[in-house]
């Protein structure tokens, strides 16, 4: 029997630390490794993906910019937005790549379903999307048969920090939230409702855990700086 997903709920973090937190975590893995969901809400910041180009961040201004090892272009994070990481042996559950881009689409479609907004996913434009409006994003890395990263859905974000990049690559891309579209939801009302959707989707029980893994100060690494805009 696969023992059921662990979910922890880390709060406001920066980035960079729950970042590495997730290298960590995927590094470390082994055969009898628990797979886990962190739920967390970042202060701003932009992340480049690997196929992120700098031309697409048009004016970070204040916000930081760091590239990261996901797919993808640029995206924002900031308060307002639930953070889904999954940290799934992908192996063990038995799914490639696209399968579990797939499933973490069908979460997003799903748990909008269930507040009565039909949403869809695009083939030409990762994430999912409200009448062409960008309402979640997308970004996955595996590694040695464990993913990381995730998806992040705008309940009540500030919108207008999508107006400092081309989204996901894609100029003058329009993007949505909960609150914009007139649903009145909790951040952690949200948070349960993806992670439940999400386990569904996987065909997975969870375990929810009241103490959050730790999370230590961001350092850069030997050989490493931190990238800022």
């Amino acid at each position: 029997m696969t023992p059921p997903i662990r979910v922890y709920s880390l709060g406001r973090r920066d980035y960079e630390p729950v970042w590495r937190a997730m290298q960590d975590f995927t590094a470390g893995r082994g055969d009898d490794t628990a797979d886990e969901i962190w739920q967390v809400e970042h202060p701003p910041v932009f992340t480049l993906g690997m196929n992120g180009k700098r031309e697409h961040v048009l004016d970070a201004g204040p916000i930081p910019v760091i590239p990261v090892d996901r797919g993808g272009q640029v995206t924002y994070h900031g308060p307002g937005q639930v953070v889904i990481y999954l940290l799934l042996d992908v192996r063990r559950q038995g799914m490639g790549v696209r399968a579990l881009v797939t499933a973490l689409e069908r979460t997003v479609i799903d748990y909008l379903a269930g507040l009565g907004i039909p949403a869809q996913a695009r083939a030409d434009a990762p994430g999912v999307y409200v009448g062409g409006a960008k309402i979640a994003a997308l970004g996955l890395r595996v590694r040695r048969g464990g993913s990381y990263h995730g998806l992040a859905l705008n309940v009540n974000p500030d919108l207008g920090a999508f107006a400092r990049i081309n989204p996901c690559g894609y100029q003058g891309l329009a993007t949505t939230s909960l609150e914009q579209l007139g649903v009145d939801v909790s951040w952690g009302q949200a948070a349960e409702g993806l992670t439940r959707c999400l386990a569904d989707a996987l065909g997975r029980s969870i375990e929810w855990v009241p103490a959050a893994p730790l999370i230590p100060d961001p350092s850069p690494r030997r050989g490493e700086g931190r990238a800022s805009g």
